[in-house]
């Protein structure tokens, strides 16, 4: 059963804000719950930044392999159509933008379609490879949290334009404010390609990893934001192409990526709280994906899933951005697995996940 809405009002400047957090219940597709906030009460926008996790179609126009713009990505998207998305539907972000009443399709920042409505009610600046060291993105051409940054100054510009400076201060303080990153550092930069094994271990890396999170964090914050959700990373190591590349014959998870996301979620948790406590008026939360996203893999049946180590996509065992294409064979049903590429959940998956993990933070925002 859905939670009632929790809010809190807090001063800014000549403003009373209405700051709100709220339980999500996410039932497939189209959603059949919706949060229904109380009168004059609005979430005016959802802001993602990060990778291909809330990657709205930012990779289009780059020049890189990192795309998505291409079938069988997209297949059940409205009218079947490939987006940039790294999924057969919808994203995360997409879904919470609409649980919340915002839109039903959050849109990138770079769609050249943009009427100012949609620029109002939040966009996404996420670029599918990026990550939080800066080599991560350099080495697959995309865009990085920098280059997100210098495009969210430019987004406020804009609403300043629409709206005007008090009102876009508004909108920043009360939208709700995603950062999904860390996969790629680990699984690309550190073990596939092994770029910074030279110079980091394991808990240096992780180190360098949480202050670079930590200062965009804070580079959001002092550009107005305040209402944050921090996403740890996931069980790396038992993503379909890490099992395949690091898992042996048997293509069991593989331990070194797992212990060394756990460590990073382990400091980045420290370094959040810390934030929360030293940034006035903030929610800065993080949350953990690592534990309910292990438990989906080794209990799928309790959430109506059959495959958990492959993608539907091809073989499903290494297949993801342009090694998943139009030449290769879908699985029959998408809902019957936990991942659509060997990376990226499908929208099933995405909806589990995020139902399973949403409630167990209400509280930290109040």
């Amino acid at each position: 059963m859905m939670q009632p809405v929790t809010f809190i009002k807090l001063p800014y400047s000549s403003l009373w804000l209405t700051i709100i957090f709220f339980p999500l219940t996410f039932f497939g597709a189209h959603g059949g719950a919706r949060v229904t906030l109380p009168p004059n009460v609005v979430v005016p926008a959802v802001i993602a930044f990060g990778d291909s996790i809330v990657d709205q179609g930012a990779n289009n126009n780059l020049n890189t392999l990192v795309k998505a713009n291409f079938s069988p990505y997209g297949k059940d998207f409205v009218g079947g159509k490939p987006t940039g998305r790294f999924t057969n539907n919808r994203t995360p972000a997409d879904m919470i933008a609409e649980e919340l009443g915002v839109k039903e399709i959050l849109p990138a920042y770079d769609d050249v379609s943009l009427s100012d409505k949609e620029i109002l009610s939040g966009v996404s600046f996420a670029s599918g490879g990026s990550g939080y060291d800066p080599e991560t993105p350099k080495l697959v051409g995309v865009l990085s949290l920098a280059d997100q940054l210098n495009n969210f100054k430019g987004y406020i510009e804009k609403l300043k334009g629409i709206v005007g400076e008090e009102r876009t201060k508004f909108i920043l303080a009360n939208s709700l404010i995603m950062v999904v990153a860390s996969s790629n550092d680990l699984a690309n930069t550190y073990f596939t390609l092994g770029v910074r094994k030279l110079h980091y271990d394991i808990p240096s890396y992780t180190d360098l990893m949480v202050s670079s999170a930590s200062n965009f964090i804070q580079d959001i914050y002092n550009l107005g934001s305040r209402r944050i959700a921090v996403f740890g990373a996931p069980p790396l190591g038992c993503l379909p192409a890490q099992r395949t590349l690091n898992g042996g014959e048997l293509r069991v998870c593989a331990e070194d990526q797992n212990n060394a996301a756990q460590l990073y979620n382990n400091k980045l948790q420290t370094e959040v709280e810390y934030l929360n406590r030293t940034h006035p008026e903030s929610r800065i939360v993080y949350i953990d994906i690592y534990n309910p996203l292990l438990d989906i893999m080794q209990h799928p049946g309790q959430y109506g899933l059959e495959v958990v180590d492959k993608g539907c996509c091809g073989t499903g065992n290494l297949e993801a951005a342009i090694l998943c294409n139009r030449f290769l064979p879908t699985c029959v049903d998408p809902s019957k697995y936990l991942f659509w590429d060997s990376y990226h959940p499908t929208d099933k998956g995405y909806n589990i996940l995020i139902n399973q993990v949403v409630g167990k933070y209400v509280n930290d925002f109040f």
